[in-house]
Parts: structure tokens; sequence; C-alpha cells
């Protein structure tokens, strides 16, 4: 029983059921709103896995803290208060060393 409004679900669960919606509409632009923040780790891996295939399919904007799940970006925008600060692929913002590659580094240390 799923309750009012999935009154019953936890977030990671309305999270999942959320994602597997907007994939299933086939929709030509998906938008991911850190997609899988309410998901355990297993959880999340399983649904990047998933969100990696179908973005090859459709333009995506993806906005995520955690950079682990954009790394696989065609482009990223690095944004603080709002304005782009760095742009380009995982590999050119990681090459920069700058402020991409500090949050970067800051979260790897941080599991």
């Amino acid at each position: 029983m799923c309750g009012g409004k999935g009154s019953n679900f936890s977030g990671g669960q309305k999270q999942r059921l959320a994602i597997a919606r907007a994939l299933l509409r086939r929709s030509s632009v998906l938008l991911l709103d850190k997609a899988t923040s309410a998901l355990d780790s297993e959880s999340q891996s399983v649904v990047q896995a998933e969100l990696d295939q179908a973005v090859k399919k459709r333009t995506t904007v993806a906005i995520a803290h955690c950079l682990s799940v954009v790394q696989n970006a065609e482009f990223m925008c690095f944004l603080e208060d709002g304005v782009v600060v760095e742009s380009g692929t995982h590999a050119e913002l990681v090459r920069k060393r700058q402020r991409y590659f500090v949050m970067l580094s800051l979260q790897n240390l941080e599991k």
C-alpha cells in the first residue's frame, strides 16, 4: 500500500519512482535535479548506470552537488553563487586544477 501521494514511501523510493517515470516517458529532454541524492550508495550505483545509458539518447541537463554523478557528462558548467566559473569536460576541469578539482578532491576525501 503506497498511501496518499506516496506517503508510505521513503525519499529514496519516491526518487526512484520519479526517475523511472521520466525514463519511461522517453522524452527528448531529461532534466535531473540532484536525481540520486536520496539514494543509498548501492541504489545510487544501479540508478546511475541506468541514467548513464538513458542520457545517451536525449538532451540532458543534470544538476548535482555530488560530482561523481555528472563526471561522465559531455560538457559541464561549474557554478558558484549562480555564476558559471568553469566549464568543460570532467578531464578538462581536473587538468585545470581549479574550483571543480578542489571540490572533487574534497568529495573523494569524504568517502
